[in-house]
């Protein structure tokens, strides 16, 4: 119904920049939040930012003043530039989006979650 493509992570360096970009496709109506997430080994999946469909942002403690979050509402796409990268950031980020799809008997609304992308920062 739905699926989430991301892509951009890789290799870091610590102080570099990467950029995460996550396209949604399917039966999409409309997209209410979209976000990242991230996971370490051991970890609990924790928030790194969301964006509402009207572009109100939130950023965990850990990534305010070097993460920004967009998105393209016409493209479903969500966008995560990350700066000024630690060590730390090291994680499996992955991408979630809140939808309303459109299915035989009319509309339902399905969150969706991506297959996770591995980002590594190098000190």
């Amino acid at each position: 119904q739905v699926q989430l493509l991301e892509s951009g992570g890789g290799l870091g360096q610590a102080g570099g920049s990467l950029r995460l970009s996550c396209a949604a496709s399917g039966s999409i109506v409309s997209i209410d939040v979209m976000g990242w997430y991230r996971q370490t080994p051991g970890k609990q999946r924790e928030l790194v930012a969301d964006i509402t469909n009207r572009d109100g942002t939130n950023y965990a403690n850990s990534v305010k003043g070097r993460f920004t979050i967009s998105r393209d509402n016409a493209k479903n796409t969500v966008y995560l530039q990350m700066n000024s990268l630690k060590p730390e950031d090291t994680a499996v980020y992955y991408c979630r989006a809140g939808t309303l799809v459109r299915v035989t008997t009319g509309y339902r609304t399905l969150d969706v979650w991506g297959q996770g992308i591995l980002v590594t920062v190098s000190s």
